[in-house]
């Protein structure tokens, strides 16, 4: 793991020997969020299919409340990013190398702190994949 600077925003990252479809999948996938973000105990899109640059939801925080989410930047098989509550959230990138890809999650500059709860995500992301 490795912390970073990407897109004008503080990140951490992790190497992960898995097919980068396979790690963008787990991002994706709305049912596994809880299982891999130590801040989300659920989430659901507005409007059935998937995810688009636009795309609304709501997401649940560990003590059930809601937050309303807007996808803001959207690459299939690469990147998402989202506001939360209207503030820009964090940035999701899956970058494809040789023996895998490389996920790497960035923050907002005012929120370095948010970079620990991202590397917690990380492994967790990693196994996910792995299993699929």
């Amino acid at each position: 793991m490795r912390l970073g600077f990407r897109h004008r925003m503080p990140t951490v990252e992790l190497a992960i020997a898995a097919p980068s479809s396979a790690v963008w999948d787990v991002l994706v996938d709305l049912e596994a969020w809880p299982v891999w973000g130590p801040t989300v105990a659920g989430a659901i899109l507005d409007t059935p299919g998937p995810f688009a640059s636009g795309s609304r939801g709501k997401v649940y925080t560990p003590v059930g409340v809601p937050l309303p989410f807007e996808i803001t930047e959207f690459i299939d098989g690469r990147v998402w990013a989202w506001r939360v509550l209207g503030v820009p959230a964090t940035r999701h990138e899956v970058i494809p190398v040789r023996d895998g890809c490389i996920l790497s999650f960035g923050v907002p500059i005012w929120a370095p702190a948010y970079l620990s709860i991202m590397a917690l995500a990380l492994p967790r992301i990693e196994r996910l994949a792995m299993d699929r």
